[in-house]
This record gives C-alpha cells, sequence and structure tokens, in this order.
C-alpha cells in the first residue's frame, strides 16, 4: 500500500493561491495531486509529471473527470521546453517528491526491489532505456565500482563491484534475487535494521534514471519556471538528493559572491530565493504509521517578487 510522505505539511507550503498554476513533477500514484486539486478552486491547474506509465495511466483516467490536472509523461527535467512548447504561464509553485515510490517498489517485475525477486530492470520507465541488467552486463569494473561509491555512498565498493564482474562471467545476472545475493555476499560489514543490499541497488538505480542529472537540471531552470512568489518544494529520501538540493536553495537565498571590499551595502544584494521556515521532517506519527517517511526531509523556497 502507497501512504504519501509529508503529505499535509507539503501541499500546505506549496499552494499559496487557490487559483494558481502548479506541477507535480512526480506524480506516482497521485497522492500529492489529488491533495493539491482538492486545494485549487476551478480557476486552478496542476500538471503533473512522471516517467512512470502506469503514473501515466491514473492520470489519464484522472482527467477524463477532472479538467484542471493535465499529464506529460516524461521526466521533470524537461519542464522548461515543455513549457515553451505549450506556452505555459510561469509556475506558482513546483513539487518534488524524489525517489522511487512504494508501488515499484512492491511490483517484482518493475526490478526495483531486493525483496521480490524479478527482472533486473529498475527503470521508472519501462518502456525505453537500458535496463540495469543490460549495464551490468557491459560496464566496466572501474564504473560499476565508481556508481557504487558515488551515487551509494557503498563503502565496500571495490569488493561488490569486482564480484559483480567476477559472477557475470559464469552467468548473465538477470534477475534482482541473484544481485541481491552477489552484493550480500561480498559485504562484509552488514549495518544493523539494513539491507547489505540496500546501498548498492540505490546506486544503481540512480544511474539507470539519471535522477540526480534530472535533479540538477530542474534547479538550474527553477527561477526561469517560476513566477515571483512561487515555490519550490522538495522531498528528498537520502543524503546525495538533500545535500544537492540544501546547497541550491542556500546559494540562491545568499545571492552571487562579491568580490572581497566591492562597497556594495547588504540590502542591495539580489537574493533570487527566499527560505520559508527550517527543513521539515514527518512527525513521530507518521513515522510509526509509515516507516519510509523516516528519512525524509522537506525543503521549501519561494523566488523573490
Amino acid at each position: 500500500m502507497h501512504e504519501t510522505v509529508l503529505l499535509r505539511e507539503a501541499v500546505t507550503a506549496l499552494v499559496t493561491t487557490a487559483g494558481g498554476f502548479y506541477v507535480d513533477g512526480t506524480f506516482g500514484r497521485g497522492g500529492h495531486a489529488r491533495r493539491i486539486l482538492d486545494s485549487l478552486d476551478p480557476q486552478g491547474r496542476l500538471l503533473a509529471v512522471d516517467k512512470d506509465p502506469q503514473a501515466e495511466a491514473l492520470a489519464r483516467e484522472w482527467m477524463a473527470s477532472e479538467p484542471r490536472l493535465s499529464f506529460y509523461r516524461g521526466s521533470f527535467a524537461d519542464l522548461p521546453a515543455y513549457r515553451l512548447a505549450n506556452e505555459l504561464p510561469p509556475l506558482d509553485g513546483i513539487l518534488l517528491d524524489l525517489g522511487v515510490s512504494s508501488p515499484q517498489l512492491d511490483q517484482g517485475d518493475r526490478g526495483f526491489s531486493f525483496q521480490h525477486d524479478g527482472p533486473l530492470d529498475m527503470r521508472m520507465d519501462n518502456s525505453r532505456g537500458e535496463t540495469a541488467a543490460a549495464w551490468l552486463a557491459r560496464a566496466e569494473e572501474t564504473d560499476i565500482m565508481h556508481v557504487l561509491r558515488e551515487l551509494g555512498e557503498e563503502r565496500f565498493a571495490r569488493r561488490i563491484a569486482a564480484a559483480i564482474v567476477r559472477e557475470r562471467a559464469l552467468a548473465p545476472i538477470t534477475h534482482t534475487g541473484r544481485l541481491a545475493q552477489i552484493v550480500s555476499e561480498a559485504n562484509p560489514r552488514w549495518e544493523k535494521h539494513k539491507h547489505p543490499a540496500t546501498r548498492s541497488f540505490q546506486a544503481i538505480r540512480l544511474w539507470i534514471n539519471r535522477e540526480l542529472d534530472d535533479l540538477r537540471l530542474l534547479l538550474d531552470s527553477a527561477l526561469d519556471l517560476l513566477a515571483g512568489g512561487g515555490r519550490l518544494v522538495v522531498i528528498s529520501f537520502h543524503s546525495l538528493e538533500d545535500r544537492i538540493v540544501k546547497r541550491y536553495m542556500r546559494d540562491q537565498s545568499r545571492g552571487a559572491p562579491l568580490p572581497r571590499g566591492l562597497p556594495v551595502p547588504d540590502s542591495e544584494r539580489v537574493r533570487p530565493l527566499r527560505l520559508v521556515g527550517k527543513a521539515v521532517r514527518a512527525s513521530a506519527d507518521e513515522v510509526a504509521q509509515n516507516p519510509r517517511a523516516r528519512s525524509a526531509i522537506m525543503r521549501i523556497a519561494e523566488k523573490v517578487a
């Protein structure tokens, strides 16, 4: 069962005017989108975005009876081109709920989970692009090691990469169960309460879907996409994502660095974004009901008018 994380907090932070135009950049199974629509008046509009064909099918179903909703199948990184092609107005808010959704994890045939054996796919859009199995079959050992180390923060990346290359020479690695076993056996020090394949699966998923690249592209274009007073709300689930978001919002709220000694009063510095409150985490009650919420962290920034 999918439970939307920080549902009330995210939508409250995002929707500042009921008649505005908003983007849910990670529609998933529509948890945030439904609450956003409930917060809008008849003039309000919501553009839902997702790579997943199942997300598109659900959104199209809703659109039959919801004229305020439209959908784009693709990455939120495509928003600048999509907005230009469709002559859309500036946005009043963008919401990103990063990472993989519970339904994707629960479906073994999507290949995201080490707990449900299935084809080693990991593509959020499973109609195009290279699967995790195909990449692991061709990648150099050093490239696998780099992905595990940089995107999974896996301390045993070298050992795990070597094991993957050794085992693929014996038989192709085509299923999640076999990859999880290879990684687990190569990991000499298991973390308490964490499956030993967690970091490796996360790293490979991020790589296959270009998730951090897409996030950086969206952030680079956020100021151009947002109207004055428009908000950027981002929910992250691990440190790499949050680090990127935190640094971006911090830098944009401070403004461009000035040469030392330049006589510019602080009041005259250009600060494109304003931080809205502190980082938000799920309450103890929400974590008790949905353990996935434990690692969630939400940051909010507003474009200075």
